[in-house]
Order: C-alpha cells, then sequence, then structure tokens
C-alpha cells in the first residue's frame, strides 16, 4: 500500500522535484513513470528487456511523436551506467530529459527544435544489477560487471576477432533493441576519464590500423563528432585534466589507440547497426560527490545538447524502385568509404549518412535495377536542425537475356512488372544479399 500511495504522489509531483543526487533504480523507474505520465504528448517509456536480477532496462522517448518513428525524423540515443559502478551517466541522462521537458512546455526555442526534429530516446541504466552492487570509490569501487560478473562492454559480438560470445540477457536486450530502431547518432555514458573516443576500438593488424589507430572510414566524421563533445565541454579539450589518467590532445582519442578491447558497444553500433556511436568518458571519478553533481551537470549540458544536434548532419531520404515503392535493403554507398556492412535502407526505405559538408559519389544497388550514382553536394545540417534531403530513385534494369538459338536450353525469366532478369541472374543476387544481410542481425 505504501508502495501504491508513493507511486501515487510521484506521478502528480511536478518534473521540478528533481534533485541532484543518487537516485536508487526504483526511484529512477518512478521518475520515468511520472514524467511520462505527466507528458503523454512528448514522452514514451518502454522496456527493451530485463538484467540478470529482473531488473527492466528502461528507455525514455521523447519527440512530438514519441510512439513510433516518423519518416524523415532521425533517431538518436543516449545509453548510461554501462558499467554499474560509473554513475554521473545515471544524473546526467535524468537531468536532460528534465531539461528538454520543462524546456519544451516552457515554449524555449531550443527545446521546440529538438522535440520537433529528432527522436531522443535515454536510458539512464543499462546495468541496474551493477549499480546496485557498487560502491562509492573514485576509482577503485566495485559494481563495474553485471550480475554473472560479466563486463557488458567485452560481451557484444566484435568485427574483427570474429568471437561469438554468448550475450548477456542485458547485452542481448540492446542488440535486440537495434534491430526494432534505426538509430543514426548515438553515445555511451562512461567514467573515470574525460574525453570523447571514437572507432574503431579494436583491429585484427589490417589496413585500418594507422600510425597505432584503428581507423574506420568514417573517421572523419568520428573526430569531428568527437570535437563537438569536447569543445563544448567546459574542460575536456584541454586534455589532461584528470591526475590519474593520460594526456589527450583536444580531449578525443581513437579507441584503440587509447586500449584494445574487443566486443566492445561502439564498434557493434557502427559496424552492425549503421549507427555512429562515441564512447564518452564525462567525470575523472567514477563515483563523484554528490556535492559535485550540479557542477558536473553544468559542465556536460553543453556538450549533450551539441552532440544531439549532430544527428542533422550530412544527408537523409528514401530509395524508391521504379514504381515509385520506398525498398528495403537497397545499398547506399559513399565512394570511399568501403563499410564492413554495407549502409542499407531501411524497412521504409529510408537512408541517413552522417556526412561532413561536401562534394560525394553515391552509388545505390538493388535487385532488378539498373545502379544509379550520383554526385551531392552536402551542406552543414546541424545548424538548421536538418540533414539535407535526397530521395534516390531507381529505373528497373530492361535489358533481356536474348535466346542463344544454337543451343535448346533457354534461361526463364522473371517479371516483376517491367523488370526482367535472368533465373541465374537473380539467385547469383540473392546468394550475394544472403552472405551480407546476417550480418546485420549478428
Amino acid at each position: 500500500v505504501m508502495a501504491s500511495l508513493l507511486l501515487c504522489f510521484l506521478l502528480i509531483t511536478p518534473a521540478s522535484t528533481l534533485e541532484f543526487r543518487y537516485h536508487s533504480n526504483l526511484e529512477i523507474e518512478q521518475y520515468l513513470l511520472q514524467v511520462n505520465a505527466s507528458n503523454p504528448d512528448i514522452t514514451h517509456l518502454y522496456s527493451i528487456g530485463q538484467s540478470v536480477r529482473g531488473q527492466q532496462l528502461w528507455v525514455l522517448a521523447l519527440g512530438v511523436s514519441p510512439h513510433r518513428h516518423t519518416v524523415g525524423i532521425p533517431e538518436f540515443k543516449y545509453v548510461a551506467n554501462m558499467h554499474g559502478n560509473e554513475v554521473l551517466g545515471r544524473v546526467l541522462m535524468l537531468q536532460l530529459i528534465d531539461d528538454l521537458v520543462r524546456g519544451y512546455h516552457n515554449n524555449e526555442t531550443w527545446s521546440l527544435r529538438f522535440l520537433n526534429s529528432t527522436r531522443i530516446q535515454i536510458m539512464p541504466t543499462m546495468n541496474p544489477d551493477g549499480f546496485d552492487a557498487s560502491n562509492t570509490h573514485c576509482l577503485h569501487s566495485q559494481g563495474r560487471f553485471n550480475k554473472n560478473g560479466v563486463d557488458l562492454n567485452r560481451n557484444f559480438p566484435d568485427a574483427f576477432t570474429g568471437l561469438r560470445r554468448k550475450q548477456q540477457l542485458d547485452v542481448q536486450a540492446v542488440m535486440d533493441w537495434l534491430k526494432t530502431e534505426n538509430f543514426v547518432l548515438s553515445a555511451n555514458l562512461h567514467g573515470g576519464a574525460l574525453v570523447a573516443s571514437y572507432p574503431y576500438d579494436n583491429s585484427n593488424g589490417g589496413s585500418e590500423q594507422v600510425g597505432g589507430a584503428s581507423i574506420s572510414p568514417d573517421d572523419d566524421v568520428f573526430i569531428h563528432l568527437a570535437k563537438v563533445y569536447s569543445f563544448n565541454h567546459a574542460s575536456m579539450h584541454i586534455g589532461g585534466r584528470c591526475p590519474d589518467s593520460r594526456l589527450f590532445n583536444e580531449g578525443i582519442t581513437n579507441g584503440y589507440q587509447w586500449y584494445p578491447l574487443s566486443g566492445g558497444m561502439q564498434d557493434y553500433n557502427y559496424v552492425w547497426a549503421q549507427c555512429l556511436e562515441l564512447t564518452l568518458e564525462v567525470s575523472c571519478c567514477k563515483f563523484p560527490p554528490v556535492e559535485e553533481l550540479p557542477t558536473l551537470w553544468t559542465d556536460n549540458r553543453k556538450a549533450l545538447l551539441a552532440f544531439m544536434q549532430q544527428v542533422h548532419l550530412g544527408v537523409k531520404g528514401q530509395v524508391f524502385d521504379g514504381s515509385g515503392v520506398p525498398v528495403q535493403n537497397a545499398v547506399v554507398e559513399v565512394k570511399g568509404r568501403g563499410n564492413m556492412c554495407p549502409f542499407r535502407s531501411d524497412q521504409n526505405g529510408e537512408y541517413y549518412r552522417l556526412l561532413l559538408p561536401g562534394n560525394y559519389s553515391f552509388t545505390v544497388t538493388y535487385p532488378g535495377h539498373d545502379i544509379l550514382t550520383e554526385t551531392l553536394n552536402i551542406p552543414y545540417g546541424p545548424d538548421h536542425y536538418s540533414a539535407m534531403k535526397h530521395d534516390f530513385r531507381l529505373t528497373p534494369t530492361t535489358t533481356l537475356v536474348q535466346p542463344d538459338p544454337t543451343t535448346s536450353s533457354v534461361p526463364s525469366l522473371i517479371q516483376e512488372g517491367d523488370t526482367a532478369v535472368t533465373t541465374s541472374a537473380w539467385f547469383g543476387l540473392v546468394v550475394g544479399l544472403s552472405l551480407v544481410v546476417p550480418l546485420l542481425i549478428e
């Protein structure tokens, strides 16, 4: 009964009562329920699964259409508390939610722009079990791992080592989440250093290794994203602010150059989910003293908002077939960016490519249609809260295979509207796709 009364009280208590302190997992759950109940027009609360101990992994979506994806509106996410003893992210995420909701209801331009242009999804804790086991030591507290003693940031499939680990419930929940939401940009929040780290985190000694770093095809974009956070943070860009950490030039680092790790979440997001993700180390101390929390929020607030705005970098649009229907799994490639898993259009025919301003050559490939190549001049979109919009319209392949009168065997044709391809050619395309698609669902 008391628990029910407490929940009712929280549901009617204004969000302005949010305090700067460490909230328990139950308190976070109740706060999210309160915000969701009080703001049904701009919030949607759901769970992506459970931890080992059965605690819900809550996500709050914010936007003017919070319940589901809207074509043309990019999906953004923040994930905090992946390591249970790195706790500042939990506080920052609750404050960010409070800030966005309050700003929207006060008709503040910055919040209106975000929620009208972006669907923002926030997970305050990915490892609630680890948090429950943590203590308050600055650097060496327990609670990093989940209930099974597993480091969640070493438990994802790895593109370089090919390790087929058994995924923990917490990790599998995130992997399943990435199959249902087509995120464009993301960050996971950690503690114990002050730096923005970007892919790759690992390497197998191939061409990606350059000067001690493991360089991705989108390295220029990742460096830009890392600097956006670092230079909008109160002191991260200065580098060397933490006494027990190395000097990070401009407050950023390539993950592998800092230290190699296998099974990390940011590489998994980038390689298999087409989502560019950074790892943000947001405090020197893993468990900062409570009295420092207001200052740490102030230090990070501008950077958190500026990074979210970068989801509007580059170009977005849809891919249409010869009949004008949006198509899924069209390969959308940018010349000079050989991604391990090519970027593909989603179930709405949508594609998003985060790119710096400039000229880019795009190649779009889809079975039964001519290969389309177009050059786009891409401006800087974040200032306008919208990436450049460009749709690709494909032309059906019309070349028919002429039968050879000297042979008795004539390839059969598969007709799709105005499209005609040989059975053997179609089979080759399907086999080729089958070798790639499983990578997307690992």
